[in-house]
């Protein structure tokens, strides 16, 4: 049964109603499946964070306010919360305290390496880092900021591209194949991200391709990455820190 309306309905990603049941059918998915296509996760990645007696009612589950107990990924107590906050929320109570205590905003702002860390790296994406590689000295050893909050339960954020000695980091955002990326609840997400590395001293660069409009203070809006885009980023990055700090960076030559 819908719980909005007590009307038997199934969507056309299959949750809902059983086919047989159905009064009626909608031609979208179901606000669960909706929201988790948003945020770019699957329902068997949220399964396994669910407790187990949850597990069965989960699969199903079509609401996103709907609430159920939690499992945190570091070993904590289990928590309740809802779908949504747990695909958008700071995760485990407990991780998001101890991501504010004094020890944790000690390292707020430290870059390092995260080994193992899988990130899915876009053609785009891929040239701009060469494209800056080119004119300024890129870090190749940091992957990682920790931050004094958590973000989707981790107490850090991965941007694209780190400059550790101005403490800028650069996001590439486009809305993909399906053109959804980085709109709606994926667009608030960037800009709390940009604010956590606020609070810890750095600044974001967003450049914003193929239709996005700007996010925040420091947004290049481009149809493609091109050597112009760059020259755009290494302006905002003397902007942000000074043309000195900047210069400082400077490769001598093409090749470096």
């Amino acid at each position: 049964m819908n719980g909005e309306t007590g009307t038997t309905v199934r969507f056309r990603c299959g949750h809902g109603a059983d086919a047989a049941e159905a009064r009626i059918t909608l031609q979208r998915d179901c606000p669960l499946c909706m929201l988790l296509a948003e945020t770019k996760r699957s329902r068997e990645q949220l399964l396994r964070r669910v407790a187990p007696a949850g597990r069965a009612a989960l699969a199903r589950e079509t609401r996103i306010g709907a609430s159920y107990e939690w499992i945190c990924s570091r070993g904590h107590s289990r928590y309740t919360a809802s779908v949504r906050e747990t695909l958008t929320g700071p995760g485990c109570p407990k991780c998001a305290r101890n991501a504010q205590a004094p020890a944790a905003r000690y390292e707020g702002g430290v870059p390092f390496m995260k080994p193992g860390l899988k990130t899915r790296t876009s053609q785009a994406e891929q040239k701009l880092r060469m494209l800056l590689g080119e004119r300024i000295r890129l870090p190749h050893r940091v992957n990682a900021i920790r931050i004094n909050r958590t973000f989707y339960g981790k107490p850090e954020v991965w941007p694209d591209i780190i400059i550790p000695a101005l403490r800028v980091a650069i996001e590439y955002d486009s809305p993909g194949r399906d053109k959804t990326s980085h709109r709606g609840l994926k667009e608030a997400s960037d800009l709390e991200k940009d604010a956590a590395l606020e609070e810890v001293g750095w600044a974001v660069i967003r450049v914003r391709a193929d239709g996005l409009a700007a996010l925040g203070p420091y947004s290049i809006v481009c149809s493609v990455v091109s050597a112009g885009v760059v020259d755009e980023v290494l302006c905002l990055l003397g902007v942000i820190r000074g043309e000195e700090a900047v210069t400082a960076l400077m490769r001598s030559g093409p090749s470096g």
